[in-house]
Order: structure tokens, then sequence, then C-alpha cells
């Protein structure tokens, strides 16, 4: 027996649902190539034919996503913040655990961070990029000692793990010094866990004179 035929009306939802996961595809296509080359050049140069060839689409089917250039801008800019803050994501309340992934994501994107650190002041864009990522790694800081040091959870400790941790950092450890990654890593661990036991100490001290 001849199977029957898919009426219209059953065809149409599976249509419908095929069309929006290829327009969700295209569209974290075009994310993706604006990331990417926000991390290459100023975003004064950026334009959307760039975007579009990158991302192998139209200049017409990136408007039709984000319909301007600065609507493209703006949801890059929380497309960029997501896959950092995934990248970033602490696994475990193991300090060198944590310190790896962030050496991890420094590997990858250092370098394009520390070039848009040295727009920032020149262009607006960037400076809001870079202000987001700002945010976004005292927010990884702040995680990082309520997972592994609860007791040290104070501003002055997510002060100086900001600094200790941060992508110059890296750079001073990787790049002008040109240590290998186990080697910064160790480096960066070590300055984490001095500064925690310190604050430990420092909490220990003022529990004794309050008692």
């Amino acid at each position: 027996m001849d199977a029957k035929p898919r009426s219209s009306a059953s065809v149409r939802p599976y249509r419908q649902r095929a069309r929006a996961e290829a327009a969700g595809r295209t569209r974290d296509a075009i994310l993706d190539a604006t990331v990417g080359l926000v991390l290459e050049k100023a975003t004064s140069e950026l334009s959307l034919a760039d975007v579009g060839s990158r991302a192998g689409v139209s200049v017409q089917t990136v408007l039709r996503h984000f319909g301007t250039r600065e609507g493209l801008l703006d949801a890059a800019l929380a497309h960029g913040s997501t896959l950092i803050e995934a990248e970033r994501r602490i696994p475990s309340t193991d300090l060198r655990a944590a310190v790896g992934v962030l050496l991890e994501h420094y590997e990858r994107r250092g370098d394009s961070v520390i070039r848009l650190l040295a727009q920032e002041a020149f262009d607006e864009r960037i400076a809001q990029i870079t202000s987001q990522g700002k945010q976004v790694h005292r927010e990884w800081v702040t995680d990082l000692v309520a997972r592994a040091r609860p007791a040290c959870r104070r501003d002055d400790v997510v002060d100086q793990l900001v600094v200790v941790t941060d992508v110059y950092a890296w750079k001073l450890l990787r790049r002008d010094r040109g240590l290998s990654r186990e080697t910064a890593e160790s480096r960066i661990t070590d300055l984490v866990s001095a500064v925690l036991a310190a604050a430990e100490q420092r909490a220990g001290s003022e529990d004794e004179e309050t008692s």
C-alpha cells in the first residue's frame, strides 16, 4: 500500500522550522564574522561588505538581519560577551584549573584584546567593548573567590586578583618574557594563591582581634 502523501498543513510547520534554523545559522555566522573583524581592526574601519564577505553572505542579508551597521555592532557586542563568558567559565573550585581556563582564553584572544585596549582612548565603540570586557573579568574573579575561598570575598582581594590575572599579566609573561604557556600559568597561579593566602591570614588576625 502506498504511503499517504503529507498534507500541506503538516509540511508547513516543518518548512517554517527549517527556515528558522537556517536563518539562525546565518545570523550566528554574521555575528561570528563581526566579532572576528572587530578583534582585527578598529570598528571605524569595519564595513558591512567586510562582514558579508567573511560570513559568506550579501550586504543585503546582513541588513535584513540587523537593520543597520549600528544594530549589527550592538548585537555583535552582546554575542562576543556571551562567547567570552563561555570560554572563561570556571570548571571547579580548583585554582589551577581556573587559571588554566583563563590562560587558554588569553592564548586564543589575548593579542586581539591588547590591540583593542590600545584603541579604547580614541574609539568610542571599542571603549564600550573593553569596558564590558573589564566588567566580565571582574565578575570572573569575584566568582573564582566565591568558589575557592568564600571567606576572602572582599573588594580589596578582588582588586588584587583582577590585577594579577589581567590580560597584561599574561602579555608580560608570554609575549614580553617569552615564557611558555605552562610557566606563565604556574606564575599566575602562584600569584593568585599568594593573594588568597594573605587575605586568609588577615581575616584570621581580624577574627582574633574581635574575639
